[in-house]
């Protein structure tokens, strides 16, 4: 008879055959085993990471403070391998949206006749073509990546822009000057990596000219008297300056990969005053610059070609720009849009309220009624202008320019504290 602790072999009675016996668990051992046993996805992990901690939903809270975006449970970083399989890779799913999202511009909205300037379209095109041509040249041969384009307020250097690309069949990814400061830390810069990445393979998979254009940059990263330096500010500063030194290998953050060559692609930025901007930044082997200031046959052209429908002349738009000197070309396209006036005062008048605004049984309430609901909204006719009524408008616009830079009333409320006097609530006297 076998003692506790010797090694003992057992005979099935049926077979005849000596099997090993099962090996004794205590209740201590049963407790510390883990358990193997696939329970919810509530315990799962992620598939690319193996070592993480169980609770999968709280960790995709704490990792990705992102989670807005529609590639969230539609690709296998975020759904069970039983479901996607690892044979084709982590971002292999057709619905993980990279195919679709391209954040482009096509600008097939501009349609019409209008003037682009020759120097313009001249600079835009050159710097296009030298940036995909760089493999043509020597070795020697540095071809800055960004073109900046800058100049006065209002004197159409964005829509110069989008007239060129329209021209040329760019179809660019375009950014703004309010994407370039966000509350955290490096996402602006990583943005910028990520836009680049998918302009140039707009150029690799569609076959379509492309290039990143950021408007307005130095309102973004401008450095003023009054304004704070940030971190975001100098990320997206480092990183474009490291995008322009090494344009074909733009990292968003993923392992290091010697294949990763992406295609060159250039970089247009627009602004009103580069001297605001880091100066490194700037320098000719980083940026070409381009100081668009349209000459006068520009405007006049530019001019014909806003007004030639309404059987206005040359000499009628030289005149108009006699009369108001120095003015941006946003000036006379507000003198369009303020033709329709009348006729918006005259639909309000007779058709809505049917009464006069300024009467107490005005029913104002109806207005904005068909405006939100889009009921029962009129169809303008495109008035015939005349260079009387360009100018009768135009007076008005200058005079209302005037009273703003005359009356300077911020002045006359805080006189008594710009004088250090004795306080007071703005405009009571204490």
């Amino acid at each position: 008879m076998a003692t506790a602790g010797q090694n003992y072999q057992a005979k099935d009675a049926s077979s005849g055959v000596e099997t090993e016996p099962e090996p004794r668990t205590s209740e201590a051992d049963t407790q510390e085993r883990p358990r193997r046993k696939f329970r919810s996805s509530w315990n799962a992990k992620e598939a690319n990471n193996a070592s993480a901690p169980a609770d999968y939903l709280s960790n995709l809270g704490q990792a990705q403070d992102y989670n807005i975006n529609v590639t969230h449970g539609q690709n296998s970083q975020h759904l069970d391998s039983l479901f996607t399989g690892n044979f084709l890779g982590h971002q292999s799913d057709i619905a993980d949206g990279t195919l679709r999202d391209w954040e482009s511009r096509s600008y097939s909205n501009i349609v019409g006749d209008y003037y682009i300037a020759p120097a313009f379209l001249d600079a835009v095109t050159l710097h296009i073509a030298k940036n995909y041509l760089t493999e043509q040249f020597d070795a020697q041969t540095k071809v800055p990546l960004i073109l900046g384009i800058w100049g006065g307020k209002g004197q159409g250097k964005t829509f110069q822009t989008e007239l060129a690309f329209k021209k040329l069949g760019v179809q660019p990814i375009v950014m703004s000057a309010g994407e370039l400061e966000d509350e955290w830390a490096g996402k602006p810069g990583r943005l910028i990596r990520e836009r680049y990445r998918r302009a140039a393979d707009i150029s690799r998979i569609q076959g379509k000219l492309s290039c990143l254009v950021i408007h307005d940059i130095d309102a973004g990263i401008g450095r003023y008297a009054n304004t704070q330096v940030t971190v975001n500010n100098q990320m997206v500063v480092g990183t474009l300056m490291n995008i322009c030194d090494d344009p074909t290998r733009v990292s968003i953050g993923q392992n290091w990969r010697g294949s990763d060559v992406i295609r060159r692609t250039p970089i247009i930025v627009t602004g009103n005053d580069f001297s605001k901007v880091f100066a490194p930044l700037i320098r000719d082997g980083r940026m070409s610059k381009f100081f668009w200031q349209p000459t006068r046959e520009d405007l006049v052209n530019i001019l014909f070609q806003m007004y030639k429908d309404d059987g206005l002349r040359l000499d009628d738009m030289a005149a108009l720009l006699d009369a108001f000197p120095a003015q941006p070309l946003d000036f006379y396209g507000a003198l369009r849009s303020a033709t329709y006036d009348n006729q918006i005062r005259a639909w309000i008048r007779d058709d809505v309220v049917k009464a006069d605004l300024a009467d107490e049984d005005a029913n104002m309430g109806e207005l904005g009624r068909r405006l939100i609901n889009r009921e029962g909204l009129p169809t303008f006719l495109p008035q015939q202008l005349t260079l009387d009524m360009l100018m009768a408008e135009g007076a008005r616009l200058a005079k209302e320019q005037d009273h703003v830079n005359a009356w300077k009333l911020s002045e006359d409320y805080m006189k008594d504290t710009n004088k250090g006097g004795g306080g007071g609530l703005i405009g009571l006297q204490g």
